[in-house]
């Protein structure tokens, strides 16, 4: 099971248990329980002690319903994810909006695994849901990178000034004619030459990485509409097998990106740097 999704999901019980002591309809059982309790003989002149074991059924009736609602549970679920996979941290307007699209197909899939009973299909789902935590994890870190990227002023100014340097520089030891300056110049000409050659393979991975970026999100929505799918004749018959591969090779697919990207350009959350 996916580490991240499994301490979300401890996170959530604790959280749905807190919200659901804390309800106003919770506080209305438990204020007109202590009420009722405290006066002598009770209402319809029934025990305080019954009146008391009432009130407690009504709050764990309360409890019960929240941590069983699949609503209720996804929404938490979501926002907890939220904390960890923050969008906000994402700048550029497109990429931030490609991971909340992103958490959304998460959201929606726990709902569907909490609205199935004990059961094969309930374990084919969590499984799936297990899967698509890395899935949207790795969509996540990705966003980051390519946000820090479109972000780099340097690499911004080194686009508009290598290009330049080197007309510059050229036309510069066109003119030289001292053999000294001239093996400088072509040194540093072949320096800024080495650079922009980099700069501009690391642009065509960057678009590569924008692209796969896309289809994995596009992926993600055609699952999507898988799991909604899942039953039992598609256990039996092989889908949600085939289901479950497709899910990994999304996942490894994106992982390998995000490492390759590692080795072209370093993200460490607060500076970058490209080899």
């Amino acid at each position: 099971m996916s580490d991240m999704r499994t301490e979300v999901q401890r996170q959530a019980r604790n959280a749905i248990l807190q919200y659901a002591i804390f309800r106003w309809e919770s506080a209305v059982v438990i204020a007109v329980t202590l009420l009722v309790y405290f006066l002598a003989p009770g209402p319809l002149g029934l025990p305080r002690e019954l009146w008391l074991a009432l009130g407690l059924i009504g709050l764990g009736l309360i409890v019960y319903s929240s941590l069983t609602d699949a609503e209720t549970n996804a929404r938490v679920m979501l926002e907890l994810f939220q904390e960890q996979l923050d969008p906000s941290r994402i700048k550029d307007k497109t990429l931030r909006a490609e991971v909340e699209e992103a958490l959304e197909y998460q959201r929606r899939i726990e709902m569907q695994v909490r609205k199935q009973r004990a059961g094969l299909i309930r374990e084919r789902l969590e499984d799936a849901a297990n899967q698509i935590s890395d899935w949207v994890s790795n969509i996540y870190q990705l966003a980051l990178r390519l946000d820090a990227y479109l972000a780099d002023d340097l690499l911004t100014r080194d686009r508009t000034r290598l290009p330049q340097d080197i007309q510059q520089l050229s036309e510069k030891r066109a003119r030289e004619q001292n053999p000294d300056v001239q093996r400088q110049l072509d040194e540093v000409i072949s320096s800024k030459q080495n650079q922009w050659q980099t700069l501009r393979q690391l642009d065509a991975r960057m678009k590569q990485a924008q692209l796969q970026m896309e289809q994995s999100l596009t992926a993600l929505g055609t699952v999507y509409g898988q799991v909604q799918l899942l039953n039992a004749e598609a256990i039996n018959s092989g889908r949600a097998e085939r289901l479950r591969n497709d899910i990994l090779e999304q996942v490894k697919r994106l992982d390998d990106l995000v490492s390759s990207l590692n080795e072209v350009y370093r993200y460490d959350g607060l500076q970058q740097q490209m080899n």
